[in-house]
């Protein structure tokens, strides 16, 4: 399977265990190639209305499954991964435009989370819960154990379509449910070979559906009834859309980021401007964590600038199949031009571009504004583009109170050598993680990822999404204890 949809850039639906190509499809035009790359079979409310009806009766399928054969299908899964992870980083250079680097380093990450995915499958269990420690549970013994939801539903976003839909599927099949795969239009085919990918690896059937299409049909999933459960990574906006139409279903909900690194007088600003500039622009600055914002003490302000903007300039920018290429192009001509306007609107307020400010198409030019004023868009919007803003700042706790200005919050960089800094950043700073000597742009797939404020709630990485996709389950033996009967 995912060696024809490599070859001829074939998306298929996967209904009720059937792969589907007939009917009406959509095209996906490369960012950078502006050739056809791609086509999907687009799903309708029909569609929506059969994969929820079998994922009904597939759910009892698969939980079935014992905790050790979901672990091995997912370690499976995970050599695949990795075996072949240079097809997969070249359909996501020609779908997104990514750089073969950075698409073989997210199908690094897909191996990684397949086998973590594994590891929190095998330690599925529950509790003897200690009920005779209090006098109406005496001669009683009560046990829990987390059972799987049903249905799970996952809605992946297209900057980094490969690993996050291995978290969602892949935590999903770790806690024994079915899932339904709404993927991303710009990224229909990547979705389509890592399903191929896991069914090869020996997933039932049952296991997985995937839909392609746009709105509307995300919209029906999540109000579909027979879905326990939603996973969904995408823009602030899309996300309450999401949680209207779910209604009451469980939700995780990872949504945008305007993400602050500050840099502080004891740093090593040489350190810290290399770290920004591969992390501000890597995949084109398209991550909910990537470098936006940096905040550099003044008295270290102009050597920083200068030494970032010589990085940043420094990047190879052009075909994202060279394997040298370092920033391929953005997800389409609409997303590229909004960073060049929003670059020059800050410019026209007093800032200085330093470097970059021009698109050539779907690719932007990495662009550094020096000192934009607090209220330009660059540093009060989610950029999501090649874009970082410079600002100069004086003390510390008023840099962590301008941070925290942003409606999201979902990571932080920090350069400092000074743990009372540190330890107050922590405190302080309204984000679900800090990441201290580097840039907010870093993440290990098996460690708790989220945010707060408009960035969304609920933890993205393998454990904290198995305890979101199962449910506890409890057995109460009346007259029956383990604990003594006085």
């Amino acid at each position: 399977m995912l060696d024809s949809i490599l070859k001829v850039a074939q998306a298929p639906a996967l209904l009720a265990g059937a792969w589907i190509t007939e009917g009406p499809t959509a095209d996906r035009i490369g960012p950078y190639t502006r050739t056809l790359v791609s086509r999907a079979r687009i799903c309708d409310a029909t569609d929506v209305t059969t994969a929820a009806g079998y994922a009904a009766g597939a759910a009892k399928v698969v939980a079935r499954l014992a905790p050790a054969t979901r672990a091995g299908v997912l370690e499976t899964a995970a050599r695949l991964a990795a075996d072949r992870r240079a097809d997969f980083a070249r359909l996501l250079a020609l779908e997104l435009g990514k750089p073969v680097k950075d698409g073989l380093g997210e199908l690094d990450r897909v191996a990684d989370t397949f086998r973590v995915c594994a590891a929190e499958a095998r330690r599925i269990g529950g509790d003897n819960l200690p009920v005779a420690g209090w006098e109406r549970g005496v001669g009683n013994t009560a046990l829990t154990y987390r059972a799987p939801a049903g249905v799970a539903l996952a809605i992946t976003p297209f900057n980094a379509p490969a690993n996050l839909l291995a978290h969602k599927l892949g935590a999903s099949f770790a806690a024994g449910n079915t899932t339904l795969v709404k993927s991303p239009p710009q990224a229909p085919a990547v979705s389509a070979a890592l399903v191929a990918l896991l069914l090869e690896a020996g997933a039932p059937v049952e296991a997985v559906q995937l839909l392609h299409g746009g709105g509307e049909v995300g919209a029906a999933l999540c109000a579909a009834p027979e879905v326990s459960v939603i996973s969904f990574t995408g823009s602030a906006a899309t996300g309450t859309a999401v949680a209207r139409a779910a209604g009451a279903k469980r939700l995780v909900l990872e949504l945008g980021g305007n993400a602050a690194t500050i840099v502080c007088e004891d740093a090593d600003v040489s350190a810290a401007a290399t770290n920004c500039a591969r992390t501000g622009y890597s995949n084109s600055g398209q991550s909910c964590i990537s470098v936006q914002r940096v905040y550099v003490h003044r008295s270290r302000f102009d050597e920083f600038v200068e030494t970032f903007t010589a990085e940043v300039a420094a990047l190879k920018v052009g075909d994202p199949l060279d394997p040298e290429t370092d920033v391929g192009s953005m997800v389409d001509e609409q997303a590229a031009e909004r960073v060049v306007l929003w670059a020059a609107e800050a410019a026209a307020a007093g800032a200085k571009i330093t470097t970059g400010g021009t698109r050539d198409g779907a690719t932007v030019r990495p662009t550094v504004v020096a000192g934009p004023p607090e209220d330009a868009t660059v540093i009060t919007h989610e950029v999501f583009g090649a874009l970082v803003a410079v600002v100069a700042y004086d003390d510390f706790d008023a840099v962590l109170t301008t941070c925290n200005t942003s409606r999201y919050g979902l990571q932080a960089g920090l350069f400092t050598h000074d743990v009372r800094r540190i330890l107050t950043a922590w405190r302080e700073l309204e984000v679900g993680a800090l990441i201290v000597n580097g840039s907010s742009n870093y993440r290990l797939d098996h460690v708790p990822f989220g945010g707060v404020k408009d960035s969304g709630f609920g933890r993205e990485s393998p454990g904290p999404m198995v305890d979101d996709y199962t449910v506890v389950k409890t057995l109460m033996l009346r007259g029956m204890s383990i604990w003594g009967e006085n």
